[in-house]
C-alpha cells in the first residue's frame, strides 16, 4: 500500500514540496520496512531529525523504544558507557551497573546524531553491533546481544574524514547502506515563503500578536538570500521579526538588519600566489584567511615605513605624487635627534590563536554557556570540551 507523502508531512510537521525533499521523504518510506542502515546526510539546520522518526513510525519496530542520542553532546571519556553501558565498579563514579542505550533500545531503534563525533575506538565498538548484533559493557568481559535498528546522520562529509583517518571506512559504508541526501534551503527556494509563512503564523498564534508579512522588496530578499544556518536560521529570523518589529509589514531594509551573513556573501574571492582560486569548505576558513591577509598587509605597510624613515628606501615623486619630505625628530636636552625606528619584527596569526580566541569570545557571549557557544561557533558540544581543555580555557 503506496503511503502518501502529503500526510507524512503533515503528521511530522514538515513543510514544503520541492523535489529534493519529496525524494528524501520516498525514499525513508521505503526503507522504513526493511532493517537496513541508513545514513541521513545534509547541511547543519535541514531537518534531519524528523526522518528517523518516519523510518521507526512506519517500521514493523514502531512499538519498540526509539532513542534519539546526539554523539555531538557526550564527552569522548563517557560515550562508550552511555553506549553500551558499564558494570559497577568498572571507573571512578560507576556506583552502579548502569544499561546503555543499545540494551535499552532492544527490539527498537536508534538514532545516532552527529556519527561523524564519534572516536575511533567507540566506532569500533559500532561496527561490532552492526555486523553482529554484540557487545560489550565497559568494564565487563560478557558479550551481550542487541536486535537494534540504527539510523545515523551527520553534517559532516564522511567521505572526506575517511581519507583523513577520522573515520572507518568499513563503518561508513555500514551505515551508509541506505543513503538520504536532504537539500539545503537555498536549493528550496519554493519553499522558503511557505516556511517563513508558517513559522510567522505559530509565532503569532504563541505570543497573541498579528501576523507579520513581507512586502514585495522584502520577499526577494528573502529568495536570494543563501540561508547557512537553513530552517533552523529562518525560523530564528521569523521570529525575532515576529517579536521585535512594531510594524507587522516588512520591508527590505527592515529585513536586512536581520540577515548577520548577508555581507560575508559578498566577499572577494580570495586568491593564491599563482592566482589559482581558493576553495574554502566554510566560512570560517574564509574569516582565517582574511586575518592572514590583513595580517601580511600590516607586515610589509611597516617594512615599508621602516625602510622609508632609515632611507634604504627611497621614494621618487613624478608628476602626479607628492610625498612630504618630513623629517620626524624629537628633542632631548636642546639637541635634535632622528627618531630610531624599534626593529620591525614580523608577527604570525596562527590559526590555533584565531581559533582560541573566537572560543574565548564565544564563552563571554553566552555567559560561559557551553552548549550556546557551540551552537554560535556551529561545532559540536563535545569538539567544544575537547578545544577548551586543549587552550586551557576552564
Amino acid at each position: 500500500m503506496k503511503i502518501d507523502i502529503q500526510q507524512v508531512k503533515q503528521r511530522f510537521g514538515i513543510i514544503g514540496n520541492s523535489p529534493g525533499l519529496n525524494r528524501a521523504i520516498d525514499i525513508a518510506l521505503q526503507v522504513a520496512g526493511t532493517d537496513l542502515s541508513v545514513l541521513i546526510t545534509g547541511e547543519s539546520g535541514v531537518g534531519k531529525e524528523s526522518f528517523p522518526q518516519i523510518i521507526h513510525q512506519f517500521s514493523a519496530r514502531k512499538h519498540g523504544q526509539y532513542i534519539a542520542v546526539n554523539c555531538g553532546a557526550i564527552p569522548e571519556g563517557t560515550i562508550d558507557s552511555e553506549l553500551f553501558g558499564h558494570e559497577k565498579g568498572s571507573f571512578t563514579g560507576a556506583l552502579s551497573d548502569r544499561k546503555g542505550y543499545f540494551e535499552v533500545a532492544n527490539g527498537g531503534t536508534i538514532f545516532l546524531d552527529e556519527v561523524g563525533e564519534l572516536p575511533i575506538p567507540t566506532q569500533a565498538r559500532l561496527l561490532r553491533v552492526l555486523e553482529t548484533g554484540e557487545f560489550i559493557k565497559v568494564g565487563s568481559s560478557k558479550v551481550e546481544k542487541t536486535n537494534v535498528r540504527i539510523v545515523a546522520a551527520t553534517n559532516v562529509n564522511l567521505i572526506k574524514a575517511v581519507s583523513e583517518g577520522k573515520f572507518r571506512e568499513d563503518l561508513y559504508y555500514r551505515l551508509n547502506t541506505v543513503p538520504i541526501q536532504l537539500p539545503p534551503l537555498r536549493e528550496r527556494e519554493a519553499d522558503i515563503l511557505l516556511l517563513f509563512r508558517k513559522f510567522a503564523s505559530d509565532c503569532a498564534e504563541k505570543y497573541r500578536m498579528p501576523t507579520i508579512r513581507l512586502e514585495e522588496n522584502a520577499k526577494q530578499l528573502l529568495l536570494s538570500y543563501r540561508w547557512p544556518g537553513n530552517i533552523r536560521e529562518l525560523k530564528n529570523v521569523t521570529e525575532r521579526l515576529s517579536v521585535i518589529e512594531e510594524k507587522r509589514d516588512i520591508t527590505a531594509e527592515t529585513l536586512r538588519l536581520y540577515l548577520p551573513n548577508l555581507n560575508t556573501e559578498k566577499l572577494p574571492v580570495l586568491v593564491n600566489h599563482e592566482n589559482e582560486q581558493k576553495i574554502f569548505n566554510n566560512e570560517r576558513e574564509i574569516l582565517y584567511q582574511v586575518l592572514f591577509d590583513m595580517k601580511k598587509d600590516v607586515n610589509d605597510l611597516k617594512k615599508l615605513v621602516h625602510g622609508i624613515m632609515s632611507g634604504s628606501i627611497q621614494i621618487q615623486e613624478n608628476e602626479n605624487t607628492r610625498f612630504p619630505a618630513a623629517q620626524p625628530i624629537h628633542t632631548v636636552k636642546g639637541e635634535e635627534q632622528p627618531i630610531q625606528m624599534a626593529e620591525t619584527v614580523e608577527e604570525t596569526l596562527s590559526l590555533e590563536e584565531v581559533e582560541k580566541e573566537m572560543i574565548r569570545k564565544a564563552l563571554e557571549r553566552h555567559n560561559g554557556k557551553r552548549k550556546s557557544a557551540a551552537a554560535d561557533l556551529k561545532i559540536s558540544e563535545r569538539t567544544l570540551y575537547r578545544k577548551i581543555k586543549e587552550y586551557n580555557l576552564e
